[in-house]
């Protein structure tokens, strides 16, 4: 029986062991993968920033920030306020270019309400506002969608105009372009961030904030 026993732990110990080392070739794998993508992605100029891409700083900055996020995404709502601080910190040096990976099922219409309100010269209030009451409309038990459009009259929208576009669906191919963009970036989550075309991991202030010094310096 102990015999057995040794025999079957022994047995345990090499599965173990060969689950580790597959596990391991896997993430090797995969992250071989992601950066022969990245380098493929950068041979069009344009994958970062599309002529949509809403941003904030200097077009001349040295140091441009891409977020790929979804306006539904708690974790986005939790580093909104780091983006700000870096942008607040580095003034006149960063830019903040803004691409979507709607991964919820409400984020293509919060996106169609931050277009409608970049239209009208609103889309960062807009942007503030649906962080702000996230939880309520973005709620994963009782989502509440319908109040965005109160969300944009709060702001001060025309919102004959916010419908309109909202009715025009202009906002779909936008979030269809940068699907494709993330993907064949390698974008699988959000929030995702590039600095200056690099990716930023591990996700965090201080790598960011360190990629940003980095790139400022040279």
């Amino acid at each position: 029986m102990n015999r057995d026993l040794a025999r079957l732990a022994g047995m345990a110990v090499l599965l173990l062991l060969g689950l580790a080392v597959a596990v391991g070739l896997y993430q090797r794998s995969e992250e071989r993968q992601q950066a022969e993508r990245l380098e493929r992605a950068k041979t069009d100029d344009s994958i970062f920033i599309r002529p949509h891409s809403r941003s904030l700083g200097p077009a001349d900055a040295k140091v441009t920030l891409v977020e790929f996020l979804d306006p539904e995404c708690e974790s986005c709502r939790a580093v909104h306020p780091m983006v700000k601080e870096l942008l607040e910190r580095y003034r006149g040096r960063l830019r903040l270019v803004v691409r979507y990976m709607p991964l919820h099922p409400n984020s293509v219409f919060a996106v169609g309400a931050l277009e409608a309100a970049g239209a009208q010269g609103r889309y960062w209030e807009m942007l503030e506002t649906l962080f702000e009451h996230q939880p309520i409309w973005g709620s994963h038990h009782a989502p509440r969608p319908d109040l965005i459009p109160g969300y944009a009259r709060q702001i001060g929208l025309d919102m004959e105009a916010f419908q309109a576009y909202l009715d025009s669906g202009a906002h779909r191919g936008i979030t269809e372009r940068d699907e494709a963009d993330g993907r064949a970036l390698g974008v699988r989550g959000t929030p995702t961030f590039f600095v200056n075309e690099q990716p930023v991991q591990p996700l965090g202030y201080g790598p960011l904030k360190a990629m940003i010094e980095e790139e400022l310096a040279r």
